[in-house]
Protein backbone atom coordinates (compact mmCIF):
# COMPACT_ATOMS: atom_id res chain seq x y z
CA UNK A 1 0.00 0.00 0.00
CA UNK A 2 2.91 2.37 0.64
CA UNK A 3 4.10 2.27 -2.47
CA UNK A 4 0.81 2.68 -4.06
CA UNK A 5 0.67 5.91 -2.63
CA UNK A 6 4.07 6.92 -3.28
CA UNK A 7 3.34 5.96 -6.93
CA UNK A 8 0.17 7.87 -6.95
CA UNK A 9 2.33 11.15 -5.60
CA UNK A 10 4.58 10.72 -8.08
CA UNK A 11 2.01 10.37 -11.05
CA UNK A 12 0.30 13.54 -9.57
CA UNK A 13 3.30 15.38 -9.67
CA UNK A 14 4.56 14.51 -12.64
CA UNK A 15 0.85 15.03 -14.16
CA UNK A 16 1.04 18.88 -12.33
CA UNK A 17 4.53 19.76 -14.35
CA UNK A 18 3.38 18.37 -17.69
CA UNK A 19 0.54 20.83 -17.25
CA UNK A 20 2.51 23.50 -16.11
CA UNK A 21 4.87 23.60 -18.71
CA UNK A 22 1.94 23.15 -21.50
CA UNK A 23 0.16 26.44 -20.02
CA UNK A 24 3.68 28.06 -19.78
CA UNK A 25 3.95 26.71 -23.59
CA UNK A 26 0.72 27.86 -24.56
CA UNK A 27 1.59 31.34 -22.59
CA UNK A 28 4.95 31.80 -24.96
CA UNK A 29 2.86 30.97 -28.15
CA UNK A 30 0.55 33.21 -27.21
CA UNK A 31 2.44 35.84 -26.26
CA UNK A 32 4.87 35.72 -29.24
CA UNK A 33 1.63 35.97 -31.73
CA UNK A 34 0.28 38.70 -29.75
CA UNK A 35 3.31 40.77 -30.81
CA UNK A 36 2.70 39.64 -34.36
CA UNK A 37 -0.33 40.84 -34.32
CA UNK A 38 0.49 44.28 -32.69
CA UNK A 39 3.26 44.62 -35.55
CA UNK A 40 0.88 43.67 -38.25
CA UNK A 41 -1.27 46.65 -36.81
CA UNK A 42 0.72 49.37 -36.83
CA UNK A 43 1.51 48.21 -40.50
CA UNK A 44 -2.20 48.22 -41.17
CA UNK A 45 -2.59 51.49 -39.25
CA UNK A 46 0.56 53.76 -41.34
CA UNK A 47 -0.74 52.13 -44.43
CA UNK A 48 -4.19 53.31 -43.96
CA UNK A 49 -2.94 56.77 -43.03
CA UNK A 50 -1.18 56.83 -46.77
CA UNK A 51 -4.17 55.70 -47.93
CA UNK A 52 -6.32 58.56 -46.29
CA UNK A 53 -3.71 60.79 -47.49
CA UNK A 54 -3.91 59.34 -51.29
CA UNK A 55 -7.28 59.66 -50.96
CA UNK A 56 -7.30 63.06 -50.16
CA UNK A 57 -4.94 64.18 -53.04
CA UNK A 58 -7.22 62.62 -55.28
CA UNK A 59 -10.54 64.32 -54.01
CA UNK A 60 -8.48 67.39 -54.21
CA UNK A 61 -6.97 66.79 -57.86
CA UNK A 62 -10.86 65.86 -58.70
CA UNK A 63 -11.68 69.38 -57.76
CA UNK A 64 -9.42 70.92 -59.92
CA UNK A 65 -10.49 68.68 -62.76
CA UNK A 66 -14.23 69.89 -62.27
CA UNK A 67 -12.98 73.37 -62.12
CA UNK A 68 -10.78 73.05 -65.31
CA UNK A 69 -13.63 71.32 -67.30
CA UNK A 70 -15.78 74.52 -66.41
CA UNK A 71 -13.22 76.74 -67.55
CA UNK A 72 -12.48 74.80 -70.56
CA UNK A 73 -16.12 75.96 -71.69
CA UNK A 74 -15.73 79.11 -70.86
CA UNK A 75 -15.13 82.31 -73.63
CA UNK A 76 -11.87 82.99 -71.91
CA UNK A 77 -10.62 79.73 -73.02
CA UNK A 78 -11.73 79.08 -76.29
CA UNK A 79 -10.38 83.21 -77.30
CA UNK A 80 -7.19 82.42 -75.24
CA UNK A 81 -6.33 78.97 -77.19
CA UNK A 82 -7.47 80.66 -80.41
CA UNK A 83 -4.57 83.11 -80.40
CA UNK A 84 -2.03 81.07 -78.28
CA UNK A 85 -2.25 77.58 -80.58
CA UNK A 86 -3.75 79.03 -83.89
CA UNK A 87 -2.82 82.15 -84.09
CA UNK A 88 -6.40 83.94 -84.88
CA UNK A 89 -7.35 87.26 -83.72
CA UNK A 90 -10.24 89.63 -84.21
CA UNK A 91 -11.34 91.42 -87.63
CA UNK A 92 -10.64 94.59 -86.12
CA UNK A 93 -8.19 94.27 -83.94
CA UNK A 94 -4.73 95.30 -84.68
CA UNK A 95 -0.99 93.50 -83.54
CA UNK A 96 1.96 94.84 -82.85
CA UNK A 97 4.98 93.55 -83.23
CA UNK A 98 8.42 94.45 -82.13
CA UNK A 99 11.76 94.76 -83.80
Amino acid sequence: MARRKQRKKQNSKVGILAISFMVLGLFAVIAYKGEELKIKNEAYITKEADLITQIETEQERTEELKEYSKYVKTKKYIEEVAREKLGLIYEDEIIFKAK
